[in-house]
């Protein structure tokens, strides 16, 4: 039994004089800052660079953590947990941070580089307005039996049967007025 006891007392102490070093930080004490950074540096890197896997970033973040520890010290309560553990659980929750706004920021890129096919609305209704403008002109050039037979057909929605008997005249003519009557529309809209 002293023997378990002679082993958590090294660990015991380390954490009692970190808690100590954490509270001359919090008075602004920077050689006891200076003691702590020497302690704990390297825990708090390594715990940085395993979550951010990034060397560089698990530097920049490990040094946010480790002015975070100076300018919050007084926060420090040593009746909730060990100092290293305070220190280490920053580490964490900022390293976390990073990745959530690492991953953010990649979302938002996609987001932006994903280009809407682009609608002008206003000249969709211009094209679509000279295209009626156009065709009103060219069935105008129709003649009257043409342009009768062709609207009831097309914009009547009406068969050719239909159109025959609405106008009393054979199927066969009929279908030729239309023919023609397109023949004459396509040359003047300028369609193949």
């Amino acid at each position: 039994m002293c023997a378990a006891r002679s082993e958590q007392e090294p660990a015991e102490r380390a954490d009692a004089d970190l808690d100590t070093l954490l509270t001359h930080v919090a008075k602004g004490d920077q050689a006891a800052f200076e003691a702590l950074y020497d302690q704990l540096g390297a825990s708090v890197y390594g715990l940085v660079r395993r979550v951010l896997r990034n060397p560089s970033q698990a530097e920049e973040v490990a040094q946010e953590v480790l002015l975070e520890v100076w300018r919050a010290a007084s926060r420090f309560d040593p009746a909730r947990g060990s100092a290293a553990t305070w220190v280490l659980t920053i580490a964490h929750r900022r390293a976390i941070d990073r990745v959530r706004a690492e991953e953010a920021a990649t979302a938002r890129e996609q987001r932006t580089a994903e280009v809407p096919a682009a609608t002008d609305e206003v000249a969709e209704t211009v094209e679509a307005t000279m295209d009626a403008e156009r065709l009103r002109r060219c069935l105008a050039g129709l003649t009257e039996l043409q342009r009768e037979s062709i609207t009831l057909a097309y914009y009547g929605g009406y068969s050719y049967a239909q159109v025959a008997a609405l106008l009393d005249t054979a199927l066969g003519t009929i279908k030729t007025r239309i023919r023609d009557g397109l023949t004459r529309l396509r040359a003047c809209l300028g369609v193949s």
